[in-house]
């Protein structure tokens, strides 16, 4: 208990700011049918362009929609994207910086030259690009047919992998020649429970802090694609396709159409920032906060 208590009060106010933001919107996502108070894709004319009162909080859209029903539902799909990235980046990336720092050699330099290949494109260029070439109807693999937002998920997951890779890399290819890895080896322990045992733990902090900041990356890289018409598709609610729905709202004076999406994408991507921030404080043994605590 003391050990756990030290570590809470190693977190400022901006740490927990981002955590309950971040809390909020998982909430949302997962219980947005409880808590919407309209059908997010039920069509009203009558109920057109209405600004904000009583009935509509955030008002409506050019089809009648409600505003925060949508931006509820929508956080759906930019969660879903952030960290169902996350974490097929990190699977793909941890493997092959493992892979890599362990063999070491020909191998070494084969894998993370292609690493180094793949993060030189900036990541939503790759992303608009190969959602473009694909389109932005089912995908069939095999006897499956994949939806255009699981599509967006591996896609993004596969553009996150170098980070993972890079950052495992760097801190694996460090631990490999530690001694008491050496004397793992000498032993009999098997290569996998070298790696899995004595390797990946010490890799672990870096890799949640990066994880926790690309969530936030992912949620502006779904909102650009669904701007552009090549993510979610309608009906179904996404803050970006509600921002591009609402671009012609700018000059017209219905301003809550481009304002509180922009909003929730604003302070989602804060909120994780600030998250991973305090998650990286806690983590890094050089922290200011770490040193006042010992």
């Amino acid at each position: 208990m003391k050990g756990l208590s030290s570590t809470l009060r190693m977190i400022d106010w901006t740490g927990w700011l981002g955590a309950g933001i971040v809390l909020v919107m998982i909430c949302a996502a997962v219980f947005a049918p409880l808590i919407a108070p309209y059908d997010p894709v039920a069509l009203s004319i009558e109920d057109r362009l209405l600004a904000p009162d009583m009935a509509h909080w955030l008002g409506t859209d050019q089809a009648g929609r409600d505003v925060l029903s949508r931006i509820i539902f929508g956080a759906r799909a930019s969660l879903a994207v952030g960290v169902g990235a996350v974490a097929i980046g990190a699977l793909i990336g941890v493997s092959a910086g493992l892979f890599a720092a362990y063999k070491g050699g020909l191998g070494d330099q084969l894998v993370m030259r292609i690493v180094d290949g793949v993060a030189s494109i900036p990541l939503l260029v790759w992303a608009i690009a190969i959602v473009g070439i694909l389109g932005v109807g089912p995908v069939p693999v095999g006897p499956l047919l994949l939806p255009n937002e699981i599509k967006i998920v591996l896609l993004v997951g596969v553009l996150f992998s170098p980070v993972f890779a890079r950052v495992t890399y760097a801190v694996a290819s460090r631990v490999v020649g530690a001694d008491y890895v050496r004397a793992r080896y000498l032993q009999g322990a098997t290569h996998w429970d070298i790696v899995t045992g004595d390797i990946l733990p010490n890799c672990l902090s870096p890799i949640i802090v990066q994880g926790t900041l690309l969530v936030a990356i992912g949620i502006v890289v779904e909102a650009s694609v669904s701007f552009v018409g090549l993510g979610v598709q309608p009906p179904q609610a996404s803050w970006g396709s509600m921002l591009s729905d609402a671009r012609s709202a700018i000059y017209s004076g219905e301003w809550w159409l481009p304002v509180f999406p922009g909003l929730a994408i604003s302070i989602t991507v804060i909120g994780f920032n600030l998250l991973g921030d305090a998650v990286r404080e806690l983590f890094d043994p050089r922290s200011e906060a770490r040193t006042l605590v010992a």
